[in-house]
């Protein structure tokens, strides 16, 4: 049987701890449906899972910057699954949502080490680390199709069985960090280069803009399609499910059109399309919703390792702050702004308040003409 490459390990382990990413969405009509939870109290779950791994993640990026600690990816990944996994114990509200910010710590912990080593072992290529990235993109993708049946058949008391993914990839990875590759790799990892802080600033700001977008579907798209198609809990769960895996099919693209076009070309061009793809999922009704949900997810996810590659290509001597800042802080930050969606959304209604997100991807794309493309050895 044909050995799977570094590569190919470090992006099923991202699968396995994303899955957790994608699970507090997932979970969201069930939270509705069972608890009578609104749409402020089903958004500070989200914030909970991804605040507190908003706040600790850049930590995480310093440590990993002065010694590799490959142990931390298996141990990250069991606390994120372990986090979900307690979700659903208890009818407190308060202890599910320590439950997903224990989750969210785990994920916190995992991207910037993972993301070190997953750019030694692809040797900084555009497309192997779009492979890693897809990874995550496959476990946001596979979370409704894991939670919505075994939490529709089971209930929330259920939520334990979803550990199960964290432990696979757990001991997955664990093999995979001890084996000579990936020493070999993580040791020779070289420092070239100087600093761009002013256009990492830039770029990040692109990241949260972006976050602010992908969390805020990702929160609140399988409610609103029940709105605008009908269906319940079924349609929510398909709609999630072309969001999330639509984006796979966007972040791989996106490693090939870099290589193709450039990194900053291919941003701008990506958030351009983006703008019109998400006014048409806010504004057409009828089935017609799929499809401009599926070319959203794409639009918005192509840029996604484009985004780590030139964050560490940006900051060359800090590359795992780079890496949590583009995979981790960057993707969770935007569940500060679910809040705020929510809060909206019950004063006024979802249609409106997601109407709103449509400005974002029109400033990334300006932004994008702030930037150049680093000059790299």
């Amino acid at each position: 049987m044909r050995k799977i490459p570094p590569i190919g390990l470090m992006a099923i382990g991202h699968a396995c701890v994303d899955v957790y990413q994608g699970a507090v969405p997932a979970l969201v009509p069930f939270l509705v449906a069972e608890r009578g939870l609104g749409y402020v109290a089903v958004s500070g779950i989200t914030l909970a899972a991804t605040l507190l791994s908003s706040v600790v993640q850049p930590v995480f990026g310093v440590l990993t910057d002065r010694r590799p600690l490959t142990w931390l990816i298996p141990v990250s990944m069991t606390t994120a699954g372990l986090g979900i996994a307690l979700i659903g114990v208890g009818d407190v509200y308060w202890l599910a949502w320590l439950a997903a910010a224990l989750s969210g710590l785990g994920v916190a912990a995992y991207h910037p080490e993972a993301a070190r080593m997953a750019r030694a072992v692809s040797g900084g290529s555009h497309v192997g680390m779009s492979w890693f990235s897809v990874g995550g993109n496959l476990g946001f993708a596979l979370a409704p199709a894991l939670v919505t049946p075994i939490i529709a058949v089971g209930g929330l008391g259920w939520t334990p069985v979803l550990i199960v993914p964290a432990l696979v990839g757990a001991v997955i990875t664990r093999v995979a960090v001890r084996s000579t590759s990936f020493v070999a790799a993580g040791n020779s990892l070289a420092i070239v280069g100087s600093d761009d802080w002013s256009s990492f600033l830039r770029l990040s700001v692109m990241m949260v803009f972006r976050s602010i977008v992908f969390v805020g579907l990702g929160t609140f798209i399988a409610l609103y399609a029940g709105q605008r198609v009908g269906g319940g809990t079924t349609t929510g769960g398909i709609a999630l499910f072309i969001l999330f895996a639509l984006s796979a099919v966007g972040t791989l693209l996106g490693g090939r059109f870099a290589t193709r076009f450039g990194r900053i070309r291919t941003l701008r061009a990506s958030y351009g399309i983006a703008v019109p793809a998400l006014a048409g999922l806010v504004f057409v009704p009828g089935p017609a919703f799929f499809g401009f949900l599926g070319l959203t997810a794409i639009a918005m996810a192509v840029p996604f390792s484009l985004h780590v590659t030139l964050g560490q290509d940006f900051l060359p001597t800090r590359v795992g702050t780079a890496g949590g800042m583009t995979l981790g802080l960057a993707v969770s930050i935007g569940g500060i702004g679910t809040p705020i969606l929510a809060t909206l959304a019950e004063h006024t209604s979802l249609h409106t308040a997601l109407s709103t997100l449509i400005a974002l991807p029109l400033a990334c794309a300006l932004i994008g003409y702030a930037l150049k493309e680093p000059v790299t050895e």
